[in-house]
């Protein structure tokens, strides 16, 4: 079985998922196979295995710095919130029910067999698996049916480190007050704290770090610096959705839906050089943008009602019909078309007018369609002529099928993976000539002029797609195209992973934590 080490934090975005993402590229640079591991991950980002299973996306990140294939295993349980007070649990990929908060938490240990499971199975395929806590280990009202944080600690025998956030203040109070409201054999387990995102001189921290020490009986492992990495953050907490972007030659605005969902689809844009990408919640914020962009959402009839509320839905269409361009995916692909319809119930039943700017009609019903996908792009006039006939592949996650209302206007085609079981639902909408050669042809998206839409996450992480795409833009804006240089985004992802795990490597006693793993 694997040697096991744990990372957890004193506050949600101390930095818990970038930790583990780094002490799994060190582990792999120094030879050894590692997996990530998060029993329970709430995320509204989620990722669609090679074989149509649902998962978080901060463990696939994590997987990609390990680098390994991303495996449901390590994310075996899933919630994806659908109010204030309920989520959607997703049990070993796939859905298990909606459940409210009070509901779920009445029965969070009967999950405790299938993250057994799940953890046992990973773990003889490994040799170290560094796991994942969630928020905050000292949640005493919630800490009796814990099973993400020292509940899961407890029952693999891991070791804990601790990382708090220096950046937001209050540092060391949150780690030993941390301390103080863990149990005896709680504390015993925690062998280390890190402190993250320092900006400064470290000398000025050198007294605070001994009194620490001296107050909670616990090593510092080191300081790690705020780092400037370009890596996927964690839900709705990164700092991507309310930044603005550094003015550049062009201007993507993404709509920041209420619920909006799989954000880390955009995060391509920031890393070209000449970019910049901005999420936009009012028609102020938008401005006049080189193309915009609607996101997918876990709630695509609420929000296409938020969206005509605040007047931005009448802002999107007068930009579009002047000939600019606007994509939308998944739930923004929904939106564009003509009309929606929920007949059973799933996102509050009837019927919605969409923005019009597709001939296209989705209509709701209640199995989840999660699937990887790879196709071609048709021949397309206009606009995106440019995309025309370049290779794709992604992995859709929605419920309902939209049905393009003139067949010949549909772009996009996509053939799911031969190893991809296709729902019966997803069957009946296919005719007989989609079904050639036992291969399940799709149409997952169109294009309409300046106007496209895909079920596709991922489509922008085509290299050759965004390269052409971008291109599209700067040609429309009169700016010569042909300086820019091409962009790898696996090369570019494997950069940053690297940086990260040097300025950790640096700023940690590694020597200490591989004796807290068990290696030496």
């Amino acid at each position: 079985m694997a040697k096991v080490i744990m990372v957890q934090g004193t506050t949600s975005n101390a930095g818990k998922s970038l930790t583990v993402a780094a002490l799994c590229r060190i582990f792999k640079q120094d030879g050894y196979r590692v997996a990530p591991f998060k029993s329970q991950n709430m995320a509204l980002n989620s990722f669609i295995t090679k074989d149509g299973l649902e998962m978080g996306r901060a463990q696939v990140m994590q997987s990609e710095a390990a680098g390994i294939e991303p495996d449901v295993r390590m994310n075996p349980i899933l919630l994806k919130p659908t109010g204030e007070k309920g989520s959607q649990v997703v049990l070993n990929g796939k859905v298990f029910k909606d459940m409210t908060a009070v509901e779920y938490y009445k029965h969070k240990l009967d999950m405790i067999p299938h993250i057994m499971e799940a953890y046992n199975s990973l773990a003889k395929d490994y040799d170290i698996i560094v796991i994942e806590g969630a928020g905050s280990p000292a949640e005493i009202n919630l800490k009796e049916n814990d099973i993400v944080n020292m509940g899961m600690a407890k029952l693999v025998d891991a070791p804990v480190i601790i990382v708090g956030d220096i950046d937001r203040g209050g540092v060391f109070a949150s780690l030993a007050g941390t301390m103080l409201l863990l149990d005896e054999e709680e504390k015993l387990r925690v062998k280390g704290f890190v402190i993250n995102k320092f900006r400064g001189d470290i000398n000025l921290l050198t007294s605070g770090l001994k009194m620490l020490e001296d107050i909670t009986s616990v090593d510092v492992l080191g300081v790690v610096p705020y780092l400037k990495v370009d890596i996927d953050d964690e839900d709705s907490l990164s700092e991507r959705l309310t930044g603005f972007g550094e003015d550049s030659l062009i201007d993507i605005a993404v709509i920041r839906l209420p619920r909006i969902s799989n954000f880390t689809d955009f995060n391509v844009f920031s890393m070209v050089k000449g970019v910049s990408l901005r999420y936009v919640s009012s028609v102020k914020e938008l401005r006049n943008p080189d193309m915009i962009i609607i996101p997918g959402t876990k709630n695509t009839i609420e929000d296409l009602k938020w969206l005509k509320q605040n007047g931005l839905e009448t802002k999107i269409i007068r930009y579009a019909k002047e000939g600019s361009p606007v994509f939308g995916v998944c739930g923004g692909y929904q939106m564009l078309g003509e009309d929606i319809h929920d007949p059973e119930n799933m996102e509050g039943g009837g019927s919605i007018k969409g923005l019009g700017l597709l001939s296209t009609e989705t209509t709701f019903y209640i199995n989840k369609t999660t699937t990887q996908v790879k196709g071609t792009i048709n021949k397309i006039e206009g606009f995106y002529k440019k995309l025309s006939g370049l290779s794709i592949e992604g992995y859709e996650i929605h419920m309902g099928n939209t049905k393009v209302k003139d067949k010949e206007i549909s772009n996009i085609e996509t053939a799911s993976l031969s190893t991809i079981q296709v729902t019966s639902n997803d069957l009946s909408i296919l005719s007989d000539k989609e079904k050639q050669n036992d291969t399940i042809y799709s149409q997952d998206g169109c294009v309409l002029g300046n106007v496209a839409g895909s079920y596709i996450h991922g489509i922008f992480d085509n290299a050759e797609f965004v390269n052409t795409l971008v291109r599209i833009l700067m040609d429309k804006k009169g700016i010569d195209s042909s300086e820019l240089e091409e962009f790898d985004i696996k090369k570019y992802k494997d950069s940053q992973y690297d940086l990260l795990a040097d300025f950790v490597r640096k700023s940690l006693d590694m020597k200490k934590i591989y004796e807290i793993v068990g290696i030496k």
